[in-house]
């Protein structure tokens, strides 16, 4: 059976996935068959497995860090936020329904036996378990019946390594209230405090930390630094959205309300003289070279947001410049002539599309979820991104409804894709310059991502023929690679073992 280490938070996005991944590669280095693991996740970003079922994408992370497949026995239960008080709840990978925040908070302690049964599954095949907590332990107000901090702790018997964010300022006083708001059997299992996102002297830390030690009576294990890394983040908390710097080329994403895998533009930033920025507002919008309409967990609700706010107008402006527009999952079905809701799926009745492709949407209470294959259509030959056409593409599908085609505006299918060895299907539409598809991850192969940077250049009269990129795989990679070399370097391994070793 394996051995658990639990990584806390004093509150959200202080930085638990990436110490969480980081301590995963680390021990697969070390020798060790290591697995990630947190019982709840809460994000809008998700992944869908080889077995075509749904989990949040740190754990994603984190097991990529630890050179082993996804699970859904890593994240057992993933809530997708629908509105401000509810969310669609996914467990073991499966929709289970919808929930407020209420009915959730009372039901969710029946969940316990699937937890530790999708935890005992993993341990029985791993060496080391590395368990992500959520948000903080000390969120009183939540603490009956928790399932995910020190209520997973305890479970799993493992010791916890509390981290906190100094980036953030008060960081001392987040480690010893935290750890002062815990039950006394609770605090008995923080074995060690991380101190991370720092910038700077660490030594200026240095009396800080000896004061909280001799306070509180547990060691500071480390002091991580505020490193320049590149890894897949969990939510909107995540820094790449507030970018507002336009480069050579000047990709503009729309930051939906309920904005989800927006990690699917990632790969953009990699590229030298190329801005991915996140905009919420027209004004900020400007002229980009190229306008992504992102996946959403409420398209009909977005789509009357992008009304509002005049973003659905500079869109439409955009388009009949000839510019490009790209739409995924639900991206793709705002760009259609029509989306409708006979079953109140998302909000019932119908709404106008943007009409920018011939396509109805039809929400329906199944989730479409599968991984997928295939190659862009040899159609695009003479727009804007005919260099597109033929290029192989792999990722995943994850979306409610069905999309058509209808008789009206003339548009070419984006791409043929098939799923676990099924025949071909097409999937997608596209005109000269406006393009949908349900396909999430279609921009990760390095030669799609760089043919799309080269014709945006070419269509600026910029030369950028040399563009070309790692493959995903090897450039996260080299990242993990690089969050153990850091953690090796500014964490106290030996003591971190010893932890994992004694235990609770």
């Amino acid at each position: 059976m394996a051995k658990a280490i639990m990584i806390q938070g004093t509150m959200s996005n202080a930085g638990k996935s990436l110490i969480a991944g980081g301590l995963c590669r680390i021990f697969a280095q070390d020798g060790y068959k290591v697995a990630p693991f947190k019982s709840q996740n809460m994000a809008l970003n998700s992944f869908i497995t080889d077995e075509g079922l749904e989990m949040g994408r740190a754990q994603v992370m984190q097991a990529e860090a630890a050179g082993i497949k996804p699970s859904m026995l890593m994240n057992p239960i993933l809530l997708k936020p629908t509105d401000d008080t509810g969310s669609q709840i996914i467990v073991m990978g499966e929709v289970h329904g919808n929930m407020s925040a209420r009915e959730y908070f009372t039901y969710k302690k029946n969940l316990k036996p699937m937890i530790m049964d999708a935890y005992n599954k993993l341990a029985q095949e791993h060496d080391i378990i590395v368990i992500e907590g959520a948000g903080s332990p000390a969120e009183i107000n939540l603490k009956d019946d928790d399932i995910v901090n020190m209520g997973m702790a305890k479970m799993a018997k493992a010791p916890v390594l509390l981290v906190g964010d100094v980036d953030r300022g008060g960081v001392f006083a987040q480690l010893y209230g935290t750890v002062s708001l815990l039950d006394s059997d609770e605090r008995s299992m923080v074995k060690g405090m991380i101190i991370n996102k720092f910038r700077g002297d660490k030594t200026i830390l240095d009396p800080g930390i000896k004061k909280i030690e001799d306070l509180m009576k547990i060691p500071v294990v480390g002091v991580a630094p505020y490193g320049d890394l590149d890894i897949d983040d969990e939510d909107s908390l995540s820094q790449r959205l507030t970018n507002d710097t336009a480069k050579a080329i000047d990709i503009a994403v729309l930051r939906l309300p309920r904005l989800s895998n927006f990690t699917d533009f990632n790969v953009f930033e990699r590229f030298e003289g190329v801005s991915v920025r996140y905009v919420s507002r027209k004004e900020k919008l400007r002229e980009p070279d190229l306008i992504i309409i992102p996946g959403t967990k409420n398209t009909m609700g977005d789509l009357k947001w992008m009304r509002e706010s005049g973003l659905e107008a500079a869109v439409l402006k955009h388009a009949a410049k000839g510019k490009p527009v790209f739409g995924i999952c639900g991206g793709y079905q705002m760009l259609g002539e029509m989306l409708e809701d006979p079953e109140g799926v998302e909000e019932g009745g119908s709404i106008r599309g943007m009409g920018l492709l011939p396509v109805t949407t039809v929400f329906r209470e199944e989730k479409h979820r599968t991984r997928v294959t295939g190659h862009i259509s040899e159609s695009f030959s003479g727009g804007i991104f005919d260099e597109l056409a033929g290029n192989k593409i792999e990722g995943y599908e994850i979306h409610m409804g069905e999309t058509s085609a209808h008789g009206g505006k003339s548009a070419d299918r984006l791409c043929s894709i098939s799923a676990f060895g099924e025949e071909a299907a097409e999937d997608g539409y596209h005109t000269d310059n406006v393009f949908g598809t349900y396909v999430h991850g279609i921009f990760d192969t390095p030669e799609i991502a760089a043919a799309i940077v080269r014709s945006l250049a070419k269509a600026k009269g910029l030369d950028m023929e040399a563009v070309s990129g790692l493959s995903t795989e090897e450039y996260k990679e080299m990242q993990y690679d690089k969050l153990a070399g850091m953690l090796r370097e500014n964490l106290d391994m030996k003591k971190i073992y010893e932890i994992l070793e004694v235990g609770v």
